[in-house]
C-alpha cells in the first residue's frame, strides 16, 4: 500500500511535474510555497536535486529504494513508499518531535521525481540486499 502525502504537497509537486516541459526552472510561486511548507529544508532539498544526488535503484525482484548523496558526503537509504529515510534528521525531526512532515532527503526524492531529474540505476538483487544491509549494520554501530 502506498503511503499519501499531505495533500497540499501533493498539489505542489503536481504544479512543479506539469511546469517540467514548459520551462527550464520551478516558477517563483511554487518554490514560495515550497519553503512556506518546509522553511530552509526546501532549499536544502532542491540543492540536492540541483546536485543530482537521488538515485533511484531498482532490482529485478521489483524491490527499490532511493539512495540520497547528502550535502555531508554521506550516502542515506530512502523508502519513498512509506516516507522513510535512515537520515538522523528524519528520526529526530519527524519521528521523534514531529515537528517536519518529511526531512530534506525525502523532500528532494520527490522533487527530483516531480522534475524529472531522478538518475536510475537497475542492480542485482543480491547488490541490492548488500546495500540494505551496509545500511543496517551502520545503524547499529
Amino acid at each position: 500500500m502506498e503511503a499519501t502525502l499531505p495533500a497540499v504537497l501533493e498539489a505542489v509537486l503536481g504544479e512543479i511535474a506539469a511546469t517540467r516541459g514548459e520551462a527550464t526552472r520551478v516558477p517563483d510561486e511554487l518554490l514560495l510555497a515550497l519553503k512556506f511548507i518546509f522553511g530552509p529544508s526546501a532549499v536544502q532539498a532542491l540543492d540536492l536535486v540541483d546536485r543530482r544526488s537521488i538515485t533511484h535503484i531498482s532490482s529485478p525482484s521489483g524491490r527499490t529504494v532511493y539512495q540520497v548523496l547528502g550535502s555531508s558526503g554521506k550516502a542515506y537509504v530512502c523508502f519513498a513508499s512509506c516516507h522513510y529515510c535512515s537520515c538522523p534528521a528524519f528520526a529526530f525531526s519527524v519521528l521523534r518531535k514531529s515537528d517536519s512532515l518529511l526531512c530534506k532527503h525525502l523532500l528532494a526524492i520527490y522533487l527530483s521525481l516531480a522534475m524529472g531529474l531522478c538518475q536510475d540505476l537497475r542492480v542485482s538483487n543480491e547488490q541490492l540486499s548488500g546495500l540494505l544491509l551496509a545500511e543496517e549494520n551502520q545503524e547499529q554501530v
